[in-house]
């Protein structure tokens, strides 16, 4: 399983920022605008369009309130198994650190899902920083 892992560091409250990731229907709108355009709730998962129009079933796995961390899970015709996680981590007086990590099969996605987590990573930063 090949992982893939990205990081950012967001001047704002690690509670603010949690706030607003743990709010998983809206993820397209207090997260990463642009970069997901739309997002809909089906029972335990959720289902986003992303800006190329890619659209994604993601089943929500875990909402970690005490450690900040939320865990979600994908699969597609291109990807066989497709886990990830983000967690936000206090890093001082009114800044965090958000880390996102995805292990993906087959190998050769890592680099594609890879990509499209460094394009969301400055939108998210901008966006949670901006306090939407």
């Amino acid at each position: 399983m090949a992982t893939t892992r990205t990081e950012t560091t967001i001047d704002a409250p690690g509670s603010r920022v949690w706030e607003a990731m743990r709010d998983v229907g809206n993820v397209h709108k207090r997260v990463v605008p642009g970069f997901l355009t739309d997002c809909r709730m089906e029972g335990e998962a959720r289902i986003v369009t992303f800006f190329n129009g890619m659209v994604a079933k993601e089943l929500i796995v875990a909402v970690d309130d005490k450690a900040m961390r939320l865990a979600w899970s994908a699969r597609s015709e291109r990807l066989e198994h497709h886990n990830a996680s983000v967690q936000v981590i206090e890093d001082g007086p009114g800044r965090c650190r958000v880390v996102w990590i995805a292990d993906v099969l087959p190998h050769e996605a890592a680099k594609t899902v890879g990509a499209m987590m460094e394009k969301a990573m400055p939108i998210m930063r901008k966006t949670l920083e901006a306090g939407l």
